[in-house]
């Protein structure tokens, strides 16, 4: 196996469910193209595939969270053709966009935002062979198609209107987000003037925030805000499979910026509290497909994508260990051995992706980082064989129910203080070691310099 888990006796059913996990990741995207290299492209032309295998099945909004990322670490070749499938979607497209889901010659259109550019910033940023300046250019011109979504007015007012979107809130989330992707792609490669553009409407995510509520809300074209608006309710409020209350946390890529538009760390922390211990009323969710009872610990959503890197928002906080407490929980309770095993729908891998993540002691809360935020590992000891040649041994002796509150780590066996390990850290190979622990360590990893990456301080 790629990934390599030991345990014994009754734990062996945890095992089941890592390698069940890990199998789920790796069925799509699928390879799309004849034994030739030919392919029916968007424009239904066919394609000669040269020197890359052509892929599709892109469920790009469930995907590019966990699923994409852990492909660029487990399978780089596989990820980096994708991204290049990616690009070449886009040049057949009458649109010029790239993919939204893809599936075969078609593009289902099928929820929101332009989530590709994170994958292709993901794979740029964790020095994927890609042609940049195409991956750009692509990226560029679909977060300009104006008449896609809302994108027109977006780019005028820095919001998506409520009048013109029922999902507007959540879209302009998406946007401020993709658009950060485009930014620091942009960067990467030394295009000032786009960075700076693209930085801004990364910023994108402020018109949105009622400061008095705390909570992102669905703005009309003249400014102002949605009245009668409920934070709970998933029909009807802005946003897309999913409510205020958890939405309103996705701004991976500024969470600084996030808390002070949320009224501050305490505040901040007081929502990210609540969410985890209230109870969402059967009403919020009744009828709807993709949230369900047996989907959510308190009001956090954990059977839909949206709310996915939550747990590991306590990083950027005071209380980190937070993040220790609540992973173990959701692994336990949303990953079972039966037919109704997981928590939600799998999404292509991206609930699975999670799993694996988590599992091993981190998770990519914003990709398109080189950063995975350290949470605490689900198993005592796992192994990557890494295609690189090198292999990473993941140590947690010990972890249990009790004992899952992480007291140190160490990096090949050096103290390490951040609450975030790097790609490089990873490829590198050696030795992660947690030392656990039955109460948390409320001091460790509090200092500025080991928080996770954030756009801006919040100032």
């Amino acid at each position: 196996y790629e990934i390599s888990c030991s345990l014994v006796g009754s734990e062996m059913c945890i095992r089941d469910r890592f390698y069940t996990s890990y199998y789920h990741t790796m069925i799509n995207p699928s390879v799309y193209m004849d034994v030739d290299g030919k392919y029916r492209g968007l424009d239904h032309n066919i394609h000669q595939a040269k020197g890359f295998t052509n892929y599709t099945i892109f469920s790009l909004w469930d995907t590019y969270r966990a699923e994409h990322p852990l492909l660029m670490l487990m399978k780089p070749n596989e990820a980096t053709d994708m991204v290049k499938s990616m690009i070449k979607h886009q040049q057949q497209s009458v649109h010029g966009l790239l993919p939204v889901w893809s599936h075969m010659a078609n593009d289902n259109w099928c929820m929101s935002g332009y989530h590709s550019t994170s994958v292709l910033t993901d794979a740029i940023t964790k020095g994927a062979d890609v042609n940049k300046e195409e991956a750009l250019k692509a990226m560029v011109v679909t977060s300009n198609v104006s008449y896609y979504d809302g994108i027109g007015d977006y780019i005028k007012l820095g919001y998506v209107p409520f009048d013109v979107n029922g999902t507007a809130a959540s879209t302009t989330l998406e946007y401020a987000y993709d658009d950060w992707t485009i930014y620091k792609t942009a960067l990467n490669m030394g295009y000032e003037e786009v960075a700076s553009q693209y930085r801004k409407r990364a910023l994108n995510y402020h018109h949105i925030f009622d400061k008095e509520l705390g909570f992102a809300r669905p703005r009309y074209k003249d400014g102002s805000f949605k009245k009668e608006f409920d934070a709970l309710q998933t029909y009807g409020e802005g946003f897309i499979e999913g409510n205020s209350w958890n939405f309103s946390f996705h701004v991976p890529h500024d969470v600084f910026g996030m808390m002070k538009c949320m009224g501050g760390e305490k505040e901040f922390l007081r929502k990210l509290d609540e969410l985890f211990g209230m109870h969402l009323p059967e009403v919020y969710y009744k009828d709807n497909e993709d949230i369900t009872a047996d989907c959510l610990i308190g009001g956090y959503v954990h059977g839909n994508e949206p709310s996915h890197h939550i747990p590991y928002l306590y990083a950027w906080t005071s209380q980190p260990w937070k993040t220790q407490y609540w992973v173990r929980e959701i692994m336990n309770k949303m990953y079972k051995n039966h037919i109704r095993g997981l928590g939600g729908n799998d999404d292509c891998g991206q609930m699975s992706a999670w799993y694996i993540f988590t599992a091993m002691g981190f998770y990519p809360v914003c990709p398109g980082t080189d950063e995975y935020v350290l949470g605490a590992p689900y198993l005592p000891y796992i192994k990557l064989n890494l295609t690189n040649g090198k292999t990473l041994e993941i140590k947690a002796p010990g972890v249990s129910d009790k004992k899952r509150y992480v007291k140190s780590v160490l990096l090949n066996g050096k103290p390490y203080t951040r609450m975030y390990i790097n790609h490089g850290d990873i490829l590198n190979g050696g030795t992660l070691e947690f030392v656990m622990s039955t109460s948390p360590d409320k001091k460790r990893g509090l200092a500025k310099s080991d928080k996770p990456y954030s756009l801006t301080d919040g100032e």
